[in-house]
């Protein structure tokens, strides 16, 4: 495994300008065209390179060039696009009867676009001068992040987040809308880190804004529900299992108390949206509010606090909620800003959407051989698989006992082993994947091998 280090480039800064200067906005029916993927790829590279320089402690030029051009509503209004054309129009074409294309991979870029732009999100979002060069497009933002949030919510209450399993016998189309459903969960995470670090830079936002996370979503009883439910814990055969980097991990008894990083980035939320002053007076401490606030206290235990000292001044603050209320939110009359992205995407295209299903079966979702053979190509430098593996910024875990690993799986490259022992014990879960990972690296061979 290769360890980061200024060697691994994906862009040098120069490129890294020139892309960002090319991302522009498209509309529903552009996506899947020629010009389209290859801002795909533009984002894909920006992404790769946007992770190396933070896990790295580098020169983070991808994030500083963004801001600097104005490209963050841009980066915006894309994944806002492609999460209405996965509401819309994907569930159209998947019912299409006369739909059953060769090789799924167009229609797999689209669905994973949006996880590459969240995941760029997640990455620059952290820094405030990012926050505020998104000028009005974070309360799209702030209402992208609710609606995946209380989505992962409601999934996690039901009880159906990880449903999605995989099934050799299912047709094309029938995966992946398996895999599009797999990838909403991560897509939530991505949101969830995202809203964390907003509220980390409330200070900074409108006032617009903060009526939008306060009042209008009222995100505080959403990250209760999700304290509540926890989506990324689980119980399989009665092993506790988190979701961490990526995977369900097996939690050792010794280590089951200790906070991940999504249980910090959640925490954190609710520490800024509660105990920060400019939202303090904003928010209303009504009795619905209080309860579902209060429900909190239960949670806070010292092994909690003991990891995130902060969290003693929220139970402080919830103490003294419990016997007394707050002042009534000051009803400030403001010219309160509206999110414009997603309703405008909805309008334009109201009634149209399984006449923009069929142009795009026919002109971006069934590509002939030679633009077939010219994509594989281009995916193949873009995935490259070095350039990856220097994303990680630690060793792989085995797929079947979590501890450090460093035998991959030598059929599909794509699961990681301690020991052989492992291996074997692993094979009966792994081999229906393992099989699918290569029957797709064989076609995307033969599509490379197509002649033009």
């Amino acid at each position: 495994m290769m360890e980061t280090s200024s060697f691994h480039q994906v862009l040098f800064p120069g490129e890294a300008e020139g892309y960002i200067q090319n991302l522009e906005i498209f509309s529903l029916k552009d996506i899947g065209c020629p010009r389209w993927f290859k801002q795909h790829e533009y984002i894909e590279k920006l992404n790769m390179q946007a992770i190396l320089n933070a896990t790295g402690s580098q020169d983070e030029f991808v994030k500083e060039l963004l801001v600097s051009l104005g490209k963050i509503p841009t980066l915006i209004h894309e994944m806002i696009l492609v999460e209405a054309w996965k509401v819309k129009i994907f569930p159209i074409l998947c019912q299409l009867q006369d739909f059953n294309p060769e090789n799924t991979f167009p229609l797999y870029m689209v669905i994973h676009h949006e996880a590459t732009i969240s995941n760029l999100l997640e990455t620059v979002m952290y820094h405030r001068e990012s926050c505020e060069a998104a000028e009005d497009s974070v309360l799209d933002l702030v209402d992208y992040c609710h609606r995946k949030l209380t989505l992962m919510a409601g999934h996690s209450e039901s009880g159906d987040q990880d449903s999605h399993s995989v099934d050799v016998n299912s047709s094309s189309i029938q995966e992946l809308q398996k895999q599009s459903a797999a990838l909403e969960f991560e897509i939530s995470l991505k949101a969830l880190s995202v809203l964390r670090y907003i509220t980390d830079h409330t200070d900074s936002v409108s006032l617009s804004v903060l009526t939008r996370l306060l009042c209008t979503h009222n995100l505080p009883c959403v990250l209760v529900q999700l304290v509540e439910h926890c989506p990324w814990s689980r119980f399989s055969k009665g092993q506790l299992e988190k979701y961490i980097d990526g995977k369900w991990h097996q939690i050792p008894r010794e280590d089951q108390v200790k906070m991940t990083k999504l249980d910090g980035q959640v925490w954190i939320a609710l520490l800024n949206l509660l105990l920060k002053p400019e939202c303090q007076r904003k928010y209303d401490f009504n009795s619905f509010n209080k309860s579902q606030l209060l429900k909190l206290q239960a949670f806070l235990t010292e092994v909690l606090i003991d990891q995130l000292p902060n969290l003693g001044e929220l139970q402080r603050f919830l103490s003294h909620l419990a016997v007394m209320d707050p002042a009534p939110p000051k009803k400030d009359l403001i010219l309160e800003q509206i999110p414009e992205m997603w309703n405008n995407i909805m309008k334009e295209n109201s009634g149209k959407w399984k006449a923009l299903a069929k142009y795009q079966v026919k002109h971006a979702f069934n590509p002939s051989k030679s633009d077939l053979r010219q994509q594989a190509q281009r995916l193949a430098l873009t995935y490259n698989l070095d350039v990856i593996e220097s994303l990680i910024p630690e060793k792989p875990k085995c797929g079947s006992c979590g501890s450090e690993a460093s035998k991959r799986c030598s059929r599909c490259q794509g699961e990681w082993y301690c020991r052989r022992e492992c291996q074997v014990k692993h094979w009966p879960k792994h081999k229906k994947a393992c099989q699918l990972m290569v029957d797709a690296t064989e076609k995307l061979q033969s599509d490379l091998n197509i002649e033009a």
